[in-house]
């Protein structure tokens, strides 16, 4: 079987022909190869010291100052290249408003996946306001839409499901 592989992977120029190798593929892998006896060694034992059990800790990754909601940036992107604008701001703890109705749709659904991950990354939220404008809220931001009114239903560019 190995000699075989070995013919296809000369073959297909993954393995050289070498005569050296040729043994190789011969070997009986049932058959276990008598081992000479190291002389026996007395055992040594040590003492084990313990480690602290140490509780969990909390880790604070990012400290945002809360404060008054006095800017929300509002991104109208072109091409992709714009999303470090994106994230810089969202980065920030400020609330991004992208409208993304002056982009090609396959560079539009780019934005949005990286949008969704920087959302993820940072504990935020993406809501859809139109088919193509997006409010990326930071973690300490809350949104909430007015009751009565449904959410848009559009199918088209951006319905993943």
């Amino acid at each position: 079987m190995a000699g075989a592989l070995r013919k296809t992977m000369v073959y297909l120029g993954l393995a050289e022909d070498d005569e050296r190798y040729e043994g190789y593929d011969e070997y009986d892998y049932d058959e276990q190869p008598a081992r000479a006896e190291a002389p026996q060694q007395p055992e040594r034992s040590a003492a084990v010291t313990p480690l602290p059990q140490r509780t969990p800790v909390a880790r604070v990754v990012r400290d945002v100052e809360v404060g008054a909601l006095n800017r929300i940036t509002t991104i109208h992107p072109r091409t992709y290249n714009e999303a470090k604008n994106i994230g810089e701001s969202f980065r920030d703890g400020t609330p991004v408003i992208m409208n993304l109705s002056d982009m090609d749709d396959s560079d539009a659904k780019r934005l949005v996946d990286f949008a969704a991950g920087l959302v993820f990354g940072l504990h935020g939220q993406i809501e859809r306001v139109t088919s193509k404008v997006f409010l990326l809220s930071p973690a300490h931001v809350e949104v909430s839409a007015e009751e009565g009114v449904p959410a848009p239903t559009a199918r088209g560019l951006f319905n993943q499901s």
